[in-house]
């Protein structure tokens, strides 16, 4: 199962329809906030791929009804989606790792500070695609019966290219 994950891209729908579009095996889309205006679009034009809309701190507080955490269940993996604001990512992933562990979530993703980040800590993968709209990263969760495999991807024309394995 392939995940793509894009996260603050902060109004810039044609970045995120090309990236969508560039991972057709992709079947759950997961945008992580900042840019509920446009994710919300982009899955209205994809009904065929599973949507996951996490509230970022620019997202407003009424017009949008997304959540701003979630517990997902896939592939049999536990993946804790938050935004990041709330635990203060910006100035460390404590928070963050804390609030994961304490769903026993598998995969940490987060977004909001628009620096990519791929880690593995003490049986938690982490993960911040950084910013869609600002820097042209995101990122692919594949989640096989031999485990879970993150990568970090720049949007490059049409086209997503791997920054680093």
């Amino acid at each position: 199962m392939r995940l793509l994950v894009i996260s603050d891209t902060h109004g810039d729908e044609n970045a995120l329809r090309r990236a969508v579009e560039a991972q057709p095996d992709a079947s759950v889309v997961i945008h992580l906030g900042d840019g509920l205006r446009e994710a919300e679009s982009v899955a209205a034009a994809f009904p065929d791929r599973e949507f996951h809309l996490i509230r970022g701190n620019n997202d407003g507080g009424t017009e949008h009804s997304q959540p701003a955490g979630e517990l997902l269940v896939r592939g049999g993996r536990r993946l804790f989606l938050t935004h990041g604001h709330r635990y203060r990512v910006k100035w460390g992933l404590y928070n963050a790792l804390c609030a994961a562990r304490e769903q026993d979530a598998d995969v940490l993703l987060f977004g909001h500070t628009h620096r990519p980040l791929m880690d593995y800590e003490d049986g938690l993968y982490l993960m911040n695609p950084g910013s869609l709209g600002y820097g042209g990263s995101c990122g692919i969760l594949d989640i096989t019966p031999a485990g879970i495999v993150p990568s970090l991807l720049r949007l490059e024309g049409g086209h997503l290219v791997r920054e680093r394995s």
